[in-house]
């Protein structure tokens, strides 16, 4: 198991578990439509709002983030908040939330607020909150064995943006480096973007997993211009192993990317670190620190 795969699929293992119980839990709000706010995925946290949603996400304020990105939704909550708690919680804090992470529900079919089960209320609930949008974190390993399972996706992915166009909320697709492995003479990635509708289907694209992938993300918005309104900016420590790093660390030319915004159609950016080797409260305001200095 390389590094790529023994990471993602340990963390999506203890997500699924955070997922499940998350209804026991208090709660989050977030971005601004302009791509000069900084955000923040929650899951670099997930360990700390486990234990203390609202304290840590109070923390996440005053460090300077505008916008966060949730996780973990499920059975009609939020952190184990109702739509209403969090949204008010979140403007309590000048948080607001644009965007959310979601699953399949084939890994976890009694999960409810997955694409495959409870979606409607999913999409509802994220509606009250001010999302906009609505994006499919990852697909677990016995879910992709195949490239029909891709062309399957596909057809999933636009039946779900289609609920979500009726709310008013984009839905859009994570990617990971698996989706660039081929199949068949195939590439993943490449069959869901042919496969669904380019308007119905947005890509919120994981600069880092894609330069892992040894993906030129500039290259990724020229061929599909205006098809990413969504990335996640996280680094990529300069060793072998090629592990995560807070933005302005590693290898990663954010700024190359960032000159790239109107090719991609960029609308909020967020901060993210799978694993961090430092504290992960001190990682995302080194990130946050670094994001600030680029020219967006």
């Amino acid at each position: 198991m390389n590094y790529s795969e023994k990471i993602t699929r340990q963390q999506f293992l203890k997500w699924s578990a955070l997922a499940t119980s998350v209804a026991l839990l208090p709660t989050c709000n977030t971005f601004a439509a302009s791509s000069k706010t900084v955000g923040l995925q929650l899951y670099t946290l997930r360990d700390l709002m486990a234990k203390d949603p609202d304290g840590t996400l109070k923390k996440v304020a005053d460090i300077g983030y505008k916008e966060v990105e949730s996780f973990g939704y499920s059975d009609g909550k939020f952190f184990g908040k109702t739509a209403k708690e969090y949204s008010a919680y979140l403007k309590s804090l000048g948080l607001s939330a644009p965007s959310g992470h979601y699953t399949t529900g084939k890994t976890m079919p009694n999960m409810k607020g997955t694409l495959t089960n409870d979606w409607k209320r999913a999409v509802d609930d994220a509606a009250a909150i001010g999302q906009k949008y609505m994006v499919c974190a990852y697909l677990f390993p016995d879910e992709r064995k195949k490239l029909d399972d891709y062309k399957q996706f596909a057809d999933l992915f636009n039946k779900s943006a289609e609920v979500c166009k009726s709310a008013g909320i984009q839905f859009c697709y994570h990617n990971h480096d698996f989706e660039f492995k081929e199949i068949d003479g195939k590439i993943p990635y490449e069959v869901l973007l042919s496969g669904t509708d380019k308007n119905l289907v947005k890509l919120e694209l994981d600069l880092y997993w894609a330069t892992f992938a040894d993906q030129d993300p500039v290259e990724l918005f020229k061929k599909h211009p205006g098809r990413f309104p969504l990335w996640h900016i996280k680094d990529m420590e300069k060793t072998a192993e090629r592990a995560f790093a807070p933005v302005g660390t590693g290898s990663i030319n954010f700024q190359r990317i960032f000159d790239a915004q109107k090719t991609a159609g960029l609308a909020h950016y967020f901060v993210e670190q799978d694993v961090c080797k430092l504290p992960p409260l001190e990682s995302i305001a080194i990130s946050y620190k670094n994001v600030e200095k680029l020219k967006v």
